[in-house]
Order: structure tokens, then sequence, then C-alpha cells
């Protein structure tokens, strides 16, 4: 089970607190086999660092990060074996920066989000060497977004651009991660089109001598790439480099607007097999969020969420396909356990294997939570897996 640290407030030098219900999961967990993994960073950024410091602009609000880090490792960490230093750092950089859709809902600051970046790796690497110091029992590791590129067609612009998203967007993290340096090839286009942000030998060296334990991969859908017109932004935008696209005659989920396609299960599987060392990871994060789900309910009550179900039959197949291959995925993570408020919709959309009702918060199993009960009790369930074909190929680069 995965929780989030991360409300608490590493706000100034003088205080930093940790929410109550944090104790109560990591006392209680225990005792019932659960084994945490604990994350120390969503996306939120406390409002006072952004006014004094300017979030993850700043330098000295990684120093910070580290203090609160250090605190919830002495808090929690005979408590907990599995941490994770930030979840999604590309969402941060997107919603805040480039895309307007997060706090503090900026946009076309592409300037901004190569520093912010900078930042957010060097920050994960100060909290990992921060663990390792209190020589506690456990793992640390990072959760991304990997959100496969798949070029249009094999044509060389398309290969190109594809690449690019791969390396902005996925590559930047990983590589930090896994082999503590940053993307060479990514590097070099950033500096030419004079965006790149340096990190001083110190901060380099952070980032090289503290790599993760494990890697978190979240995936919903893939990324349809094809090389664009490449318009004049009035400045530096990744989206210069690639136009997306719909691939014609794909699945999608309605009520997300995203394609559906459990074959880049695979694909991300093989990809850190063969490009990273083959690095111990799981998949952190899958899932279907359905509206108005009390259509489907059936005369004793029970929602019928075959869709659910369906979904994760398919992105589990073609994860123990990649696992018979030798991938080292160690575990899965839905999302989610329960019905759950979303940053983007609130509870318009469903998610959870057991129902919430919002009018007297009771809980109540969906069929598919029978299923996965099912599912783990035997270990396993049958699925005739059938080939999927994407336009174009996974872009698969080196430094």
């Amino acid at each position: 089970m995965r929780n989030v640290v991360d409300h608490a407030a590493f706000a100034d030098r003088r205080s930093i607190a940790v929410p109550a219900g944090t104790f109560f999961i990591a006392l209680s967990a225990g005792k019932y086999g659960i084994k945490l993994v604990f994350n120390l960073r969503h996306f939120d950024m406390p409002t006072c660092l952004m006014e004094l410091y300017g979030g993850w602009e700043s330098r000295h609000v990684v120093d910070l990060f580290g203090r609160f880090v250090r605190s919830a490792f002495t808090l929690f960490g005979s408590q907990v074996r599995y941490w994770t230093t930030f979840n999604e750092p590309m969402v941060i950089v997107d919603g805040s920066y480039l895309y307007d859709y997060h706090y503090p809902i900026q946009k076309n600051q592409g300037r901004k989000a190569v520093r912010v970046m900078s930042h957010i790796a060097l920050a994960s690497a100060l909290a990992m060497q921060e663990y390792r110091s209190l020589q506690l029992d456990g793992r640390i590791g990072i959760i991304l977004n990997l959100t496969p590129a798949y070029p249009r067609s094999d044509a060389r612009e398309d290969i190109q651009t594809a690449r690019f998203f791969d390396l902005f967007h996925g590559e930047f993290f990983m590589d930090a991660a896994v082999f503590g340096r940053l993307p060479k090839n990514l590097e070099k286009i950033l500096k030419d089109d004079g965006v790149w942000h340096d990190l001083d030998e110190d901060d380099l060296k952070m980032i090289a001598t503290n790599t993760a334990d494990f890697v978190g991969a979240n995936y919903y859908h893939p990324t349809r790439i094809q090389a664009g017109s490449h318009p004049d932004f009035e400045s530096w935008m990744p989206d210069q480099y690639y136009e997306h696209y719909d691939l014609p005659g794909r699945r999608i989920n309605p009520y997300k607007g995203w394609e559906i396609y459990p074959q880049a299960i695979y694909d991300i599987a093989r990809m850190i097999q063969k490009r990273y060392r083959n690095i111990p990871w799981y998949l952190s994060e899958s899932k279907m969020g359905v509206q108005d789900e009390g259509r489907f309910r059936a005369p004793d009550g029970m929602i019928q969420d075959d869709c659910r179900i369906d979904f994760y039959k398919e992105h589990l197949c073609w994860l123990h396909k990649a696992i018979e291959e030798g991938s080292s995925c160690f575990g899965f993570h839905a999302w989610a356990a329960l019905d759950c408020w979303s940053w983007n919709n609130a509870y318009k959309n469903r998610y959870g294997f057991i129902e919430v009702d919002l009018d007297d918060q009771q809980r109540h199993m969906k069929k598919s939570d029978l299923w996965m009960k099912e599912a783990s009790l035997s270990n396993g369930f049958e699925l005739e897996l059938e080939d999927e074909k994407p336009a174009g190929n996974l872009v698969q680069g080196g430094q």
C-alpha cells in the first residue's frame, strides 16, 4: 500500500509538521501484514515556499526538502521499508510551468521548467543520501510517469521527434535516478536552445553518487507523436519539437479521453530491462476511471464494473509476459483500492475496487473487488492475449 507524506509542511527552519493520520497508518499497517511504500512528495508545494523562494525554482528549497525527508525517515524509518522520493515529478513541471493546470498555474515557461527539473532531480538524490546516512533497513526509489512515445511512422522525422519526447519527458528523471547522470543528448539540445540549467559540481556529484534502489512506473496511456510544423512560441517550449496525433481506430476510455493500450506495459518493462540494467521496478499506478457507475448497479446493490476487470486483466497479462521474459518487475499497485478524490475532477470519475458512498461514507464492494480477491488468492487468472500493433515503433535510444 502506498501512502503520501507530502502534506507535511517543510515550510521554514522552525517547523516541520506531519499529519496524525500518517502516524496511524505507519503504526497500524504491520498488524495487518501490509507492506507500506511511503512517498515523500506528490505534486503540491507549500504556498509559503512559492511566495518566499519560488518553489522548486530555488536551490534553497532543495535543502529545505532535505531537512523534511530526514525528519520523515527518523519518524517512520523503523516501520516503513519502501520509500519513494517523488511521484510523477514531470507532472509538477508540466502542470505548474508549461500547461497551467496545477498551482502556481504558469504557462509556456520552458526555461523555468528546465530549472525546476534539475532541482527536483537533485532533491531526489539528496533524499536518497539522507535515507542511507541513517543506515535504515529498507530501500528507496522514485516513481515516474512513463508514457511511451510511439512515432506515427518510420520516417526519420517522426522517429527523431518521438526520441526528443522520451528524452525530455521520461529519460531526464530516469537517467538521473538509475545512472546518476542527466541525458547528454538532451543537454546538448537544450544548451543549443539556451535553456539548459547548469548545476554546480557538488550538485552533480550528489546526483552521481545517490541512485535509486528501485523505480515505480505509473502508466495510463501511450503518447502518439509526429513531426510538427515547429510553430514559433513566445518563449522556449518542448512542444516546438513535436505534435500529438490520435491513432485511427484506437480504443479509448470515454470518461477520460485516454487511449487504452495495454501492450505499452510490456514495452515499458522491456525498455527498463534493456536500457536501465533491469533495475527492480513495479507498476505503481494504473487505473480505469468511470463516470456515473451507479448505472451498473445490480439488483443486489453491487456495481458490476466489468470494464475495470477487463482493463486490469489485459494490462496484467502484458506485464506477466514481460516478467516471463526476464523483467525484474516485483509488484503492482492499482489506483485505487477505494473511490478517491482526484486532483482534476474531484469524484466525477470513480477508480476504486470499493465504492464509497459520499452521502454516508459507507464502503461497498464492487464486482472488481471480488475479482481482485480471487485473482490474488489463486495467484492468477486466464485470458487469451491478443497482440496489439501500434502505428510506429517504441523509440529506444541511448546516450
